[in-house]
């Protein structure tokens, strides 16, 4: 006789009896060490042949990015000069409209230019000597041949 209340209710799926070890443990116990050590070694260099695709194809994404964004800055710096140029020309033949002489509107132009030409150079001239380089780095270096060295203690 059955027992009624372990019986399947009409219409279910029986559930098979549960394998208490998954797929890799029951491989594992039927191959050997050297063969699992192999596949770990070809997965893994699987995957760090994968990474390395992976890294270039990213770094080329990025690199043709930033050379389109360059050439966007390169273009964006030309029209700024352009700019710059035509409103030079503008001022120029403004002023000699006021003072009714091209050349001494020139030369204003030009020295106007020139202070500013002066004045970018020196605020550059003092952030460029404000730049430290990498103290860190060159005082660790230094101290490396002292590092190889054979101190007294140990000889």
């Amino acid at each position: 006789m059955t027992d009624p209340y372990n019986r399947p209710a009409a219409g279910a799926v029986p559930v098979p009896e549960r394998d208490e070890h998954t797929p890799s443990e029951r491989q594992a116990a039927s191959t050997s060490f050297g063969e699992l050590f192999g596949q770990v070694t070809r997965d893994m260099s699987t995957l760090i042949r994968q990474e390395v695709e992976l890294a270039k194809a990213e770094l080329k994404q990025s690199a043709s990015r930033a050379g389109a964004g360059a050439g966007l800055l390169g273009g964006a710096g030309y029209a700024a000069l352009m700019a710059i140029f035509f409103l030079s020309c503008a001022l120029w033949w403004g002023l000699a409209a006021l003072i009714n002489s091209v050349g001494w509107a020139a030369v204003i132009v030009a020295v106007i230019w020139a202070i500013i030409a002066a004045i970018l150079y020196v605020v550059g001239r003092k952030r460029l000597k404000e730049v430290q380089g990498m103290p860190k780095t060159a005082d660790s270096v230094k101290k490396l041949p002292e590092t190889f060295k054979r101190n007294e203690e140990n000889r």
